[in-house]
């Protein structure tokens, strides 16, 4: 049986990246979305590009962007796969000449097998929780009873850690799970430090992964 992908997303420091990497990530995510806490400039997706070793998939965030942002982006630092995360449009996220997956957020009333008809062309759909004016990275986990047959792959998103992973993968089935904040450190007061991944964590988090 193939194992289920995993990426880590809202890298922010190059020991992380070396980590990840190290840990058995296939997939490393960096946030272009400046209001997250998580948000990397293009100048520093670069260098932190320039750490990462071969067969691992580097994946640039959007949420909402204006075209000569991702432009601007992918100008500097030659990310692999976007990912919108936002109301962007069929025609806007087959644009850039670039693979893609659409992530949706989990609300009561989303149908998730319109919009994978919408994306015909996407890579697969992510498939994250809901939270109001939240666009991901919400560290809470929704009812996966609620996925769907579908015929693209499904990256499981929300709330994911290295204690429930493996239940989440034994009920959905996914082609691939996200994690970010599950990965992160705490501070003294147990909250977790946006951006600053722990490498513990991430272990912890494979181990989930590959107990299945």
């Amino acid at each position: 049986m193939q194992r289920t992908r995993v990426k880590m997303c809202g890298l922010t420091r190059a020991q992380d990246v070396l980590a990840a990497v190290a840990a058995g990530a296939d997939a490393l995510g960096f946030v272009f979305y400046p209001p997250s806490p998580r948000a990397v400039s293009a100048p520093d997706a670069a260098a932190l590009l320039r750490e990462v070793a071969p067969f691992v998939t580097t994946v640039g965030l959007f949420v909402d962007p204006a075209r000569e942002d991702v432009e601007a982006v992918l100008a500097q630092a030659p990310i692999d796969l976007l990912q919108f995360h936002g109301n962007e449009s069929p025609a806007f996220c087959a644009s850039f000449d670039r693979p893609y997956i659409k992530a949706l957020r989990m609300r009561d009333d989303v149908d998730v097998a319109q919009v994978v008809r919408e994306h015909a062309a996407c890579q697969g759909i992510l498939l994250d929780s809901y939270v109001p004016g939240t666009p991901g990275g919400t560290g809470q986990v929704f009812d996966w009873r609620r996925v769907p047959a579908l015929g693209k792959p499904v990256v499981l998103a929300g709330g994911l850690d290295a204690d429930n992973v493996a239940d989440a993968i034994g009920a959905v089935g996914p082609y691939a799970v996200d994690v970010s904040g599950g990965i992160e450190e705490l501070d003294e007061n147990g909250s977790r430090l946006p951006g600053v991944k722990s490498a513990t964590a991430m272990s912890a988090f494979m181990r989930g992964v590959t107990s299945v």
